[in-house]
């Protein structure tokens, strides 16, 4: 193994990716006296420009609003303060927090602020992906934080670990990068225990690993190493990995830029399309259905296409947009089930473009979720 870098963690290989989320916490961007600091921003940074231009796609998850506006009114948290002193702090920090990222990059980088609630709601979660893809899309850096000025769990829990591995699953990462102010995953808290030996590899989430978490790290985060195995367990169930590293080692980030990981690799569980499909399969379905004609059944079947708006022929039921149906067709012994998935449109509005182009949906309709009923990667033929 190449020990070249100054870590206690051997290089191994990084996942091969064309997508990932990388997520930065407060302490590696909160300043010694308040705000923020652009020291460690800047070397990852760099790691995002180098994998964009080398093709590949980055959305950052970046804690610091709550710092950052701590030093616009320093005295406004006070020991004991109320929820929404911390909350009108992320309000006043989160335009510094997006400029800090902005001063880094040529391209234009947009703010997305999610809570949970988000991204259980099937409607919005779909929203969420649609708007995260399109910018990535046009070439911009999506910065995602999560809405602290409404919401109330993740300031208490300090969950951008978790929102980091949602997000993850939400753009279909191949990836996580958690960027942390430690080398990675010990088998005891290294700050603490002088015996604590280096986690390189992890090839199963057990008990036993969790068990190796400690608590919180500084004081300007909120989210420890257990909060961080948490989310590579949930990026793990739907088949992504998550590499931990230290972001504050100029030269641990520039070999991550090399494909080089110095630091913690967690496997995920199974591979990102068997869980994906194996979701498809297994969610719950809602009342309904669309039916479809001969050359959608055969498209669907033999060519693993999206069910678009020409080869509808009717919709059954009162399902909305977001809803998990069926795709059935119509046959001489009655109605045979032929996939299923996740529709981009709700019954009533399928009914109005059944038969009809895709360009025409958005006259039809005077809006469009884009030029497919239910997208491939939401389907499953049965």
């Amino acid at each position: 193994m190449n020990q070249s870098v100054l870590s206690p963690f051997t290089e191994q290989a990084v996942p091969q990716w064309k997508r990932a989320v990388l997520k930065v916490g407060s302490s590696l961007l909160a300043a010694d006296g308040g705000g923020l600091s652009p020291r460690h921003a800047l070397g990852l940074a760099q790691f995002v420009s180098a994998n964009v231009l080398a093709g590949r796609e980055v959305v950052i998850v970046s804690s610091g609003a709550v710092a950052a506006g701590r030093a616009i009114v320093p005295r406004a948290l006070e020991a004991g303060a109320a929820m929404a002193a911390r909350q009108a702090l992320a309000a006043l920090g989160q335009a510094q927090l997006i400029g800090l990222w902005q001063r880094f990059f040529e391209r234009p980088v947009a703010q997305v602020l999610l809570t949970h609630d988000d991204l259980r709601n099937r409607r919005r979660y779909l929203n969420a992906r649609a708007t995260l893809n399109e910018l990535l899309r046009l070439g911009a850096l999506p910065v995602v934080n999560e809405n602290d000025t409404v919401s109330v769990d993740e300031l208490k829990l300090g969950d951008n670990d978790n929102l980091a591995a949602t997000v993850a699953a939400l753009i279909d990462a191949d990836v996580l990068f958690i960027a942390t102010d430690i080398d990675g995953l010990y088998s005891a808290d290294p700050r603490r225990d002088p015996q604590a030996r280096p986690i390189h590899d992890v090839p199963e989430l057990t008990v036993d690993v969790l068990a190796m978490a400690g608590g919180a790290g500084s004081g300007a985060g909120t989210g420890g190493m257990h909060t961080k195995l948490e989310a590579a367990a949930k990026a793990g169930r739907v088949g992504i990995e998550t590499c931990l590293f230290n972001g504050r080692s100029a030269e641990v980030v520039r070999a991550l830029s090399q494909g080089r990981l110095f630091g913690t690799r967690i496997h995920a569980a199974q591979t990102r399309v068997a869980a994906r499909k194996y979701w498809l399969r297994h969610a719950p379905l809602e009342p309904g259905a669309i039916l479809v004609d001969a050359g959608a059944a055969d498209a669907l079947r033999g060519k693993g296409a999206s069910l678009l708006p020409g080869g509808v022929v009717a919709a059954e039921g009162d399902f909305r947009r977001g809803d998990m149906i069926e795709i059935r067709q119509r046959t001489e012994a009655g109605e045979v089930c032929l996939a299923r998935g996740v529709s981009q449109y709700s019954a009533s509005d399928i009914r109005r473009v059944a038969g009809r182009h895709s360009r025409d949906i958005e006259s039809v309709l005077g809006y469009n979720y884009g030029g497919n009923v239910i997208h491939r990667d939401d389907l499953v033929v049965l």
